[in-house]
């Protein structure tokens, strides 16, 4: 993937809406945990009961959404879009996780408000957000990385100092409409700060370790105010180890021996397990009136893992080359029933080593130069074993 190559509105508002619905989950269930708690712990200074209250200055505090909403739209490259969405994530998460663990409440009585259209929109506020989630500020942090993913984007220094003032005053309005105090504005900009540091640009692969490990975030702040606490705490073990698994390029870490997976990877991995089978199943249902593999090389075919019906239609002798290391082989498949089974585990989304993909095509070769055809899949069909076949057909004379 280019990081410079153009973005398509599908992939904008795939990043927008994961970044809403993480957001969410999070932010609600955190501010719902610290109202069922009663919560009045704070961490105001006595410099914060000096800051006066200014009732206009709500219109920059709920600007921050419109400020969020245009930026997926107007970042031109993948990478900066990738960049931008990872961040926010990985910021509402952490933030979220405080929020269950450490719940502060704002401290200050908010004055009456005489204007009556900003009082509707103060109790507007007040219904959807209430006076929890104080330390850190996602406003802060927000404003923070809309500052360090836009300024690029303006040349003119007239631009450049707009956008500063817009998102410095969006930031600041948190003091003034007594959304926040002093110290969450210095968490908000050290959350921020935390985040430009661990989502770095110039990727050419996505980032895939950070996204299971925003889903264990996710799993912890909807299991810390929802669920039982082995069972928060087995879905963020089960998640966190996939993502630490993506980050080492561990493409052994499910030890699928002869098409199966042993009885303690299905009990630790069941989350992830689990919602390939659901995805599995969806795509076949999705995918049932067209063909479920498709001719590369005239020995060589290619698709997604076949259900029993589908493995029992391949050509006898056909061997098998199975790329999905998330999905247990189909047993029709499997060394025990098929005596033409190879196994070659790769990680999805992710592309493979390069010595990993010239072993495989050199097995291919291997194979196909014996006089069998080859039927190569992963899970879903759609990448790895095109990127295999692909690999293997240009290295053909």
């Amino acid at each position: 993937m280019d990081p410079g190559s153009e973005v398509r509105v599908r992939q904008r508002l795939l990043h927008l809406g994961l970044n809403s619905l993480v957001f969410g989950i999070c932010y609600l269930l955190a501010n719902r945990l610290a109202q069922q708690q009663d919560i009045h712990r704070h961490v105001a200074l006595a410099l914060d009961a000096q800051i006066p209250f200014w009732p206009w200055m709500l219109l920059p505090y709920l600007s921050s959404g419109l400020w969020l909403g245009a930026a997926f739209f107007a970042l031109r490259s993948r990478d900066g879009l990738r960049v931008f969405s990872q961040r926010l994530l990985l910021a509402t998460v952490l933030a979220a996780l405080v929020f269950v663990l450490y719940p502060l409440r704002f401290s200050l009585p908010r004055p009456a408000v005489d204007t009556p259209w900003l009082a509707a929109l103060y109790d507007m506020l007040a219904w959807v957000d209430r006076p929890y989630n104080q330390l850190p500020s996602l406003h802060v942090a927000y404003c923070l990385l809309l500052w360090v993913s836009l300024r690029d984007l303006l040349a003119p220094l007239w631009a450049r100092s707009l956008l500063a003032g817009g998102l410095l005053l969006t930031a600041v309005s948190t003091l003034f409409t007594y959304q926040h105090h002093l110290l969450d504005l210095l968490g908000g900009v050290a959350l921020g700060s935390l985040c430009v540091y661990a989502v770095r640009p110039g990727r050419s692969a996505p980032q895939v370790a950070l996204y299971y490990l925003v889903a264990s975030g996710v799993a912890a702040v909807v299991g810390l105010a929802t669920w039982p606490a082995l069972l928060t705490l087995y879905a963020v073990l089960s998640l966190g180890l996939v993502s630490l698994a993506y980050a080492r390029g561990d493409r052994q870490f499910l030890h699928k021996r002869d098409g199966r997976h042993p009885w303690w990877i299905a009990i630790l991995y069941a989350p992830y397990l689990l919602g390939y089978r659901l995805s599995w199943r969806a795509v076949a249902w999705h995918e049932r009136h067209r063909p479920t593999i498709q001719q590369m090389a005239p020995q060589l075919w290619i698709g997604r893992r076949l259900s029993e019906a589908e493995a029992r239609l391949l050509p006898t002798g056909c061997s098998v080359f199975d790329l999905c290391c998330e999905l247990p082989e189909t047993p029709a498949l499997r060394p025990s029933q098929h005596q033409r089974y190879r196994h070659f585990p790769l990680l999805d989304i992710v592309a493979p080593p390069a010595e990993v993909v010239q072993a495989i095509v050199a097995a291919l070769r291997r194979e196909t130069a014996a006089g069998h055809t080859v039927y190569l899949h992963c899970a879903m069909g759609y990448r790895r074993c095109v990127q295999i076949a692909k690999a293997f057909t240009e290295s053909t004379p």
